[in-house]
């Protein structure tokens, strides 16, 4: 289940407390402090780091615990918890300390607003603030922006010739069959998706013209050509892999899903030096790399936590 989803019922809820936040097992990663860490000013802490089961989240949770225990705390590995709520709800419980998240995330889903603020940053301050009655502290967001998008593969990028939605847009005008759709169910029907999308950018793209199918399906039928335009999550490693070409959302419409690191408050209050340990690794976050380390995954195969190990040894974070 993807991040996006607003409501879980209780049962799954239920479900993932039991299997997800009463359970966890010791990082033993052998690393000592490179960059980050120095001084290992986590020394004596006892840290639970969670995330949600996906890919990109797997990974930015071993990047979160490796860099905790180079910076001497022992760290309880609790990530991989179904749903986006089971993660949320333990940093907030204080059964976990701290996972990154996404400020889109937090802003519609966990703190209940129906619409996204444009400027990244302020989306980001609004979180913060909002989030600090909740005892969850926010620490500065990365520019990996993991959010909707439309892309397409480079014979269609030849032929249609359009680089933003806004092209998309009068294409759909001007020659109404050659736009056609490969989305998710969620997207089809969430006013953050498809009809807001045609709605802010005036498009009107007949329902034949669109078929719903899952997520891994609709990357390859895009590929392939079997759909002019599929609907994409930014930093999905198959973006590269498959060499789409994104749109770009010029108009600003898709909500801003930067990840940043989400930290119990009291947790922080006991080790402050967690900002330090963390922010320089954020501030290396940005699409690109989120693609990369996904591909590494969904593409080549191999483990999240090793493929977070290697990128954080090969950034010089940690030796």
């Amino acid at each position: 289940m993807r991040r996006r989803a607003v409501l879980l019922t209780a049962a799954l809820l239920v479900a993932a407390s039991a299997c997800g936040l009463t359970s966890g097992s010791p990082m033993v990663d052998d690393v000592k402090p490179g960059s980050i860490g120095r001084g290992e000013p986590l020394e004596g802490a006892k840290l639970t780091v969670t995330s949600k089961s996906f890919t990109e989240q797997l990974i930015l949770g071993a990047i979160m615990g490796i860099a905790f225990q180079a910076a001497g705390a022992e760290v309880i590995d609790r990530t991989g918890i179904q749903g986006s709520i089971g993660s949320r709800e333990a940093v907030v419980k204080g059964e976990a300390d701290a996972g990154y998240e996404y400020t889109g995330t937090a802003w519609i889903t966990y703190l209940g607003h129906s619409e996204p603020i444009t400027d990244p940053h302020e989306q980001w301050e609004a979180v913060k603030k909002e989030d600090a009655r909740n005892g969850v502290t926010w620490l500065p967001p990365s520019r990996l922006d993991n959010t909707y998008a439309l892309a397409m593969n480079q014979a269609n990028h030849r032929r249609y010739r359009t680089d933003t939605l806004s092209d998309v847009a009068a294409l759909s005008r001007t020659d109404p069959s050659a736009v056609t759709l490969c989305v998710e169910v969620e997207f089809a029907n969430r006013a953050d998706g498809l009809r807001g999308m045609e709605k802010t950018y005036g498009m009107d793209v007949p329902s034949s013209n669109i078929t719903q199918m899952d997520t891994g399906i609709i990357y390859t039928q895009t590929a392939k050509g079997s759909c002019t335009y599929g609907e994409v999550f930014t930093t999905d490693g198959r973006i590269k892999s498959m060499n789409l070409v994104v749109m770009d959302d010029d108009k600003h419409f898709f909500p801003n899903y930067n990840a940043a690191p989400m930290i119990h408050t009291k947790t922080l209050r006991k080790w402050p030096a967690i900002p330090d340990v963390l922010n320089p690794i954020t501030e290396k976050l940005d699409n690109t790399v989120a693609q990369t380390l996904n591909a590494k995954v969904d593409v080549d195969g191999e483990d999240p936590h090793q493929v977070a190990l290697d990128w954080m040894k090969q950034e010089g974070f940690v030796k």
